[in-house]
């Protein structure tokens, strides 16, 4: 199986693709990455029938690491599934309350947030790369679901997928006060003396930012798989060539 399933029970199935050596483009499922867009085709399609959908019920966005989020709606199935021509433009954050849309994010060492809310059944997949983190994505997103979505935070189930690790996620100075901007990273902010580089672990960031918005900790789940050293990871950090991951949510 060539992909991580988090969530799947009655109502909803979550999961996160991986990589593999024995699959066209190793499994890439992007199609502004990697070498064979016939394969991230057929690797999307591939995917989507082990849970019993096709890509005509996809949905991706033109992801710019940007803050932005949409709600997406039955009419926008397909959009970004066969082309990125008609991705949901400069979006890293897509959510629906309708069932049967299979919501996707691509990433190959940025964070990518899956969730469900368990009574208004509202789900979306998020991209925060280390952008979309400090500009704060997360926290916009959720707090729009709370006051104009009804969504009670107590309420939400979250899934942060594998990314890039803080060992291996090493930045200047100019990123890292963007973190420490944030006034909340500090504690997932560590200096190498040896390098001179800051390692900061996104993973961590997002999930307080999560915790932050009134999400319990307790409803939020980590894959602690790093994306650079894990056989199963698409990293860009090691490859500026690699695929990307995909994860994926749908209510069913």
């Amino acid at each position: 199986m060539n992909q991580k399933n988090y969530i799947d029970n009655d109502s909803y199935t979550a999961g996160m693709t991986i990589k593999d050596l024995h699959t066209g483009s190793h499994n890439n499922l992007a199609l502004h990455a990697g070498i064979d867009r016939a394969h991230s085709l057929a690797n999307r399609e591939a995917l989507l029938s082990t849970f019993g959908y096709t890509i005509d019920d996809l949905v991706c966005a033109n992801q710019t690491h940007s803050s932005h989020f949409q709600k997406v709606t039955r009419a926008d199935a397909g959009k970004g599934a066969r082309t990125i021509e008609d991705a949901i433009l400069d979006t890293d954050a897509l959510y629906t309350r309708e069932a049967g849309l299979v919501l996707s994010s691509f990433a190959a060492d940025c964070v990518p947030v899956t969730f469900y809310h368990v009574t208004e059944e509202l789900v979306g997949a998020v991209h925060s790369g280390w952008q979309g983190t400090v500009k704060e994505l997360v926290p916009q997103l959720f707090a729009h679901l709370t006051d104009h979505e009804g969504c009670d935070p107590a309420g939400f189930r979250v899934q942060i997928g594998m990314a890039l690790s803080q060992e291996k996620f090493e930045v200047d100075e100019d990123v890292c006060l963007k973190f420490k901007a944030l006034g909340y990273a500090d504690p997932f902010i560590e200096f190498n003396e040896a390098t001179g580089k800051y390692h900061i672990d996104n993973q961590l960031t997002v999930k307080t930012q999560l915790e932050r918005a009134g999400v319990l900790p307790e409803h939020i789940d980590i894959d602690w798989s790093c994306t650079y050293m894990s056989p199963d990871g698409f990293s860009y950090r090691e490859d500026k060539q690699c695929g990307r991951h995909m994860a994926y949510i749908v209510k069913k």
